[in-house]
């Protein structure tokens, strides 16, 4: 029988063109937890597998975020299997957007379309101009957009015109206020009005 947990991604990561996290988010299921350790059997539990731990701690994170770029930057394109994991990466000009989810349960094509709908999402938040100095600026939207795309593994959203609108403010509408005599007018009516009123009331 299949997997048919919802519970699909492991990380959400930015790394930058030396490796060093700019974004990292981890996610651990509520359930299937490995014999004894209370940490995810998926996450890479075990004698072997990135992370040896279940990646729940800083230097296991810094550990696994370290063998992803190495196995990124031996290129190979944009679907690296280590196990237990798969990685899936988008590069632009210095950042590396990266998601990680279980080898052997993983569908490839839907982490592949999260992942591109969260490139596109932060691509639109920042204005087409993606690279380091601006993901560190708005680095507030971008984690609303990682909240939005992937929530505790599960993939909530792959429309990246969706996320952002989300997560960005909306723009006020000043196509629909009309302005001409008869708005000011019955403005000026309103006011004499409620300044009559207010004068008997004295």
């Amino acid at each position: 029988m299949s997997n048919l947990s919802l519970y699909t991604v492991t990380a959400l990561l930015i790394l930058d063109s030396d490796g060093q996290r700019v974004l990292a988010k981890y996610y651990n299921p509520p359930h299937q937890t490995a014999p004894g350790t209370g940490i995810a059997a998926e996450l890479g539990v075990g004698p072997g597998g990135p992370g040896m731990g279940g990646l729940t701690t800083l230097k296991e994170q810094k550990a696994f975020e370290k063998s992803v770029f190495e196995k990124i930057r031996r290129g190979g394109g944009e679907i690296h299997p280590l196990p237990p994991h798969i990685i899936l990466t988008r590069s632009v000009v210095d950042l590396h957007f990266i998601l990680v989810g279980p080898l052997s349960t993983s569908n490839e094509l839907m982490l592949n379309q999260t992942l591109n709908a969260f490139f596109d999402a932060v691509n639109l938040l920042l204005r087409g101009s993606v690279e380091k100095r601006n993901v560190l600026e708005g680095l507030d939207m971008i984690l609303l957009a990682a909240d939005e795309t992937v929530d505790d593994g599960v993939i909530l959203e792959t429309d990246a015109a969706a996320i952002a609108s989300r997560v960005s403010r909306p723009k006020a509408d000043t196509t629909d206020i009309v302005i001409n005599e008869q708005t000011i007018m019955n403005a000026y009516t309103n006011f004499r009005d409620k300044f009559s009123q207010r004068i008997q009331q004295l």
